[in-house]
Formats: C-alpha cells, structure tokens, sequence
C-alpha cells in the first residue's frame, strides 16, 4: 500500500467537494479568488482520481494469475453496492424535492440506465450524467474495468497494448462513428494509460523518493492547472495531474504508517457518492432559512465525514467482505456437487 497514493485520494476527493458547493450554492459564480479557483479548476479532482485508478489496478494485477470473470467480479463488488444505494437515495430525494432543486428531474428509464453504467441524457437536460451526477465518472471505471479485464484473455506481455488499443478504438473510432454513444469520445479516457505508465516506471523502480524534486513537480503542476483550461483535457488536467501522482508517490517517505491518511482515502469513494446529497440538503436549509451558505457548509463537511466513514465500514467494505465470501462459498460448492453427481 502507497499511503501518499490514499492521502492524494482524501484531497481529490475534498477537492470536488468544494467545487460542487461552489456549484450547487452559488452557480460558480463565486467571489474572491479561492471560491473562483474551486470553482474553475476543482473538477480536477476527477483527473487525479482516473490517473491513480489506472496505476492501482495495474500494480494489484501484475505478475498475478487472475480470471477475467473474477477481477470484474471483485470490481463489481467493490463499486456497485455503494453507488446503486446512493443513486436510489438521490432518485428518492428527486421524488420528494425536485421542485426545490433546480436542474433535477427524475426519470424511471434514466434511473435505471444509470444503474447498469449506460450513459444516457439527463432528464433535466445538462448533459450525459446519471441520476447521481457525480457517477458520470463511474461509467468511465465500470468500462476501463472491463476493458482491462478482458486484457487478462491474452498473455500478460500484450496487456498494455491491447488496453491501449481498445482504448483507441472505443474512443476515436466508435465513439466518433456512433456506435457507442459519444460519452466515450473523450480524451480523459486516456488518464487511464497515464496511470498505467506511472504503475510500469514504479515496477521499474525509476521513481526515486525525494522531497525537492517532488515538490518542485507539484509547484509545475499546479502552476499548470492554475492557467490552464479543460478544453484540453487529458494535455492541460491529465499531464499535470499525472505529475501529481508521480510527485506523491516520489514522497511516500512522508506519508509512510500514517493510518489517519488511510483511514481518509479509505473513505474518499463513499465520500465521493455522498457529497452530493449532503450539499443539496445543506442548500434547501440555506434557502430556506436564509442562511450564509459557508456556514451550512461548515456543518455539512464533518456530516460527509462521518456519513463516509460509517459508508466505508458498513456499507462499502462490511458488505463487499460478506458478499465476497458468500460468491467464494457458491464456489466452492459447485465443484463438490458435481463430484456428487457422478457415479462410481
């Protein structure tokens, strides 16, 4: 385990916490140089997150012999119970709300598109996202997963290429023709491969640990993202969020046994699905009793805080252990009940 890789995980994900406040409370139309700079660049969180996804999943598959069926298994255990709950929590909140959320409209077919990771247009018109907004990045994952899985048909060696071109062919030809929807015809698809490489030069140990050079990286970095748009993703976001992770990684010494950072990035997806509920609920009571939007969000951070943590526990990772050792029981069984059938 990286403890700077979950440290970075914890600030990606407070990072678009305060972007959707700025969203949410104020239409990012935010006064004063940090609510703009939240609110311009904080969906930057996304970019870190897709670029440590890729490197973790190649570091906790290489060298191993794994079944395609199984790791979608456990990555399917791992992502849908905690974001199929939320997702109806907000289908709920839509029923009951809507009209004092603007932009939000429910749709039976749209919920339901949202919970098998199809992209689909949102009722309320904005766009590709699912009901639960922020999972517009899930149905990213969910078929980087796939894609990544399927890989594991081939021999190790032609993994990377094979990933690389289906990543190729999805997006720029696919995407571009219209055969899958043009959700997939984005660039920061390929944060992924960014990943990826930061996972073969750390195998390679040509990540050097340091503390002047890291942070001089993440001075660029941020000097990068500070000046640059998103109409670029993956050379203006996804570079300067690699070096990011690159810089982290290169300052692991730092973060090394610190199990308060863990227990953050531990909690930074159930952190991730519920933010979103939260604000809106903090915005109505802003609204509603006229109060100043950054003192309600003072009280919502340490309500998604705690709401995460107990999310992580019970939900995300109690429930993925027991389903995990229900589906290796039924295993385990099937063997033993086709030896029973045959005759001696």
């Amino acid at each position: 385990m990286l403890y700077s890789l979950q440290a970075l995980r914890a600030f990606a994900a407070w990072v678009v916490v305060c972007h959707h406040f700025m969203q949410i409370f104020f239409d990012f139309h935010a006064t004063g140089p940090v609510g703009q700079l939240l609110s311009d660049r904080g969906a930057v969180g996304v970019d870190i997150f897709f670029v440590i996804s890729g490197l973790v999943i190649y570091l906790s598959t290489r060298d191993k012999d794994i079944v395609p069926s199984q790791f979608l298994l456990n990555r399917a255990l791992r992502i849908i119970p905690a974001y199929w709950f939320y997702t109806v929590l907000m289908a709920v909140l839509l029923l009951a709300a809507s009209r004092w959320m603007p932009h939000q409209v429910f749709d039976w077919q749209h919920l339901l598109l949202s919970l098998l990771f199809i992209p689909a247009e949102n009722p309320g018109g904005y766009g590709l996202y699912p009901t639960l907004n922020v999972g517009w990045t899930l149905n990213f994952e969910m078929f980087f997963y796939l894609l990544f899985g399927l890989a594991f048909l081939v021999r190790q060696r032609h993994h990377l290429l094979l990933v690389t071109a289906a990543l190729l062919l999805v997006s720029e030809v696919l995407g571009r023709l219209g055969v899958l929807s043009r959700f997939y015809n984005n660039d920061i698809i390929y944060e992924f491969l960014l990943g990826i490489g930061l996972g073969v030069l750390y195998r390679r140990g040509l990540i050097r640990e340091g503390l002047w050079l890291p942070l001089a990286m993440l001075v660029a970095a941020g000097y990068a993202l500070y000046h640059l748009d998103a109409s670029l993703r993956l050379l203006h976001w996804g570079l300067p969020s690699a070096l990011v992770v690159l810089a982290f990684i290169s300052l692991e010494p730092y973060f090394r046994g610190n199990q308060l950072l863990k227990a953050l990035g531990d909690c930074s997806y159930s952190v991730y699905l519920i933010h979103v509920l939260v604000l809106y609920a903090g915005w109505f009571v802003s609204e509603r009793f006229a109060l100043n939007p950054y003192l309600v969000f003072a009280f919502c951070v340490p309500s998604i805080g705690l709401m995460s943590w107990l999310s992580y526990q019970w939900l995300e990772r109690g429930l993925y252990q027991r389903m995990k050792a229900w589906f290796a029981a039924r295993s385990a069984q099937e063997p033993a009940l086709a030896l029973s059938r045959v005759k001696c």
